[in-house]
């Protein structure tokens, strides 16, 4: 049995009555309930013939299932592939080709996609099956065992398959878990789906958003309270786009901590987040999707010579790395390795660009720009390659970024390359133009551009998306 089957058992056996997940409509399941799916899904897909490493390709609707069905193909010694839900259906298609799966598992609406996909001709198709069978016949796999694929964004390129032995999931719990830890009890707003794996091998409770991810763009701030306090969430585990709607909803929720990732938490975002709540905390987790996590900081960490050293340009602030973790600046670049860190790419091709070899040792290139200061907390500074010359010198983005969102009327900004000239492309109350202006000539930098909106990255809408923006530009 895998590492994190076993802890889920444990989870079991001490709780069987929590409540392991609430989904977006709201349909609680308890850990007894969660682990009784598992059995009857394994059991049943075993005698359709699915066993020690098949790949099956999921595309379920996010709710207990899905955990249950991820649980079901370890149990049966098969490995689960998610594609990447920011894609919609390019992302499917792009999974199936690229891990050509034995199988692909369904729930709702999703079951028709077997007649519309030609890539999912002639796979066997499983449904979460409810009837009781059985009990499956257990394949403990080996560590180093595939257990998940995944996939990289595709914010820079079409998206990779990475795939995550049980070694590395059992690693990465290692991780994450001394962050989450809690002695008590707690119901966790969970937007990230590698934090419910954590949290079901923890025996806490995670509330499923009721939205798309893929859609937060269209969440209303008040759909997002009202959730919170229907659910009593007391942690939210979310990336920036949402904490900024956290401040615009308010409420009362008994939310005591957020945690924050998957982008960049820029200081005044966490300002804005304490005064609306003052009692709240804040834990900024900094990674990628082939190293979560990298780094964490806690924001009553920060001092004021911090606060003055990223308003001067020096970058924004990420924290200590993590335990488990090495991690190293060549030429600008954050590398690093460890066993929570992917050594690999499913297509050994892939890892040219981004894996760097030294002995036994496997670096990752994570494509960031960042330093490290005298107390060995990193601080980042914006993508490789995303450097502007002003004044002479190459500057990173946020170099000036950091500053100018304490701009009055800043909603986002970019530094950007127009024109073979420095600019920063600004989102916000236009009336404040002339004040933006000389704020840039005393950096240096050409001109200001306003526009009415910076597109940002598909999955979490937390990352300038600086491609789109280019091409906006041109």
């Amino acid at each position: 049995m895998s590492d994190l089957l076993r802890d889920f058992a444990a989870a079991v056996a001490r709780h069987p009555d929590r409540v392991a997940l609430v989904d977006g409509k709201g349909r609680a399941v308890t850990y007894h309930e969660l682990d009784a799916r598992r059995m009857r899904f394994a059991s049943a897909w075993q005698r359709k013939g699915i066993g020690a490493g098949d790949r099956v390709l999921l595309a379920m609707t996010v709710d207990a299932d899905l955990y249950a069905a991820l649980a079901a193909l370890w149990t049966i010694g098969a490995m689960a592939v998610l594609p990447e839900p920011a894609m919609g259906l390019a992302g499917l298609r792009h999974a199936a080709r690229a891990t050509r799966p034995r199988a692909f598992c369904t729930s709702g609406l999703y079951g028709l996609l077997r007649w519309v996909l030609p890539e999912l001709w002639g796979l066997r198709h499983l449904r979460p099956e409810q009837r009781a069978v059985p009990p499956p016949g257990m394949v403990p796999p080996a560590g180093r065992d595939i257990a998940l694929i995944s996939f990289t964004s595709g914010t820079t390129g079409a998206p990779k398959a990475i795939a995550r032995s049980h070694d590395f999931l059992a690693a990465q719990h290692n991780a994450i878990e001394p962050l989450l830890h809690s002695a008590q009890p707690e119901r966790d707003l969970v937007a990230f789906p590698v934090f419910v794996l954590i949290n079901i091998a923890s025996g806490q409770t995670s509330v499923l958003p009721n939205w798309k991810m893929s859609r937060l763009d269209r969440l209303n701030p008040a759909q997002l309270r009202d959730w919170m306090q229907r659910n009593r969430v007391t942690r939210a585990l979310i990336p920036p786009s949402l904490c900024e709607m956290l401040v615009q909803a308010g409420g009362n929720a008994p939310l005591h901590t957020v945690f924050t990732g998957g982008g960049p938490v820029f200081p005044e975002l966490i300002d804005r987040m304490q005064a609306a709540r003052p009692d709240l905390g804040v834990c900024c987790v900094y990674g990628s999707t082939e190293a979560e996590p990298i780094a964490h900081l806690d924001a009553t960490e920060i001092t004021g010579d911090d606060r003055k050293a990223m308003d001067e340009g020096q970058g924004l602030l990420v924290g200590y790395p993590v335990a488990g973790i090495r991690l190293r600046i060549d030429k600008d670049e954050i590398q690093v390795a460890g066993a929570h860190v992917n050594c690999g790419y499913l297509e050994p091709a892939h890892d040219a660009e981004n894996k760097i070899r030294d002995g036994a040792t496997v670096w990752h290139r994570t494509g960031d720009a960042g330093r490290l200061d005298a107390q060995g907390r990193l601080w980042l500074l914006g993508r490789m390659g995303t450097d502007v010359k002003i004044g002479g010198r190459m500057r990173y983005p946020f170099a000036v970024e950091v500053a100018a969102r304490q701009w009055p009327g800043v909603r986002q900004c970019a530094l950007m390359a127009a024109q073979d000239a420095a600019c920063l492309v600004i989102e916000g109350d236009k009336a404040q133009a002339a004040v933006w202006q000389r704020h840039v000539a005393d950096l240096g930098i050409d001109r200001v551009l306003h526009v009415p909106a910076i597109p940002m990255d598909k999955r979490h809408r937390s990352k300038i998306d600086r491609k789109s923006l280019c091409a906006l530009l041109n």
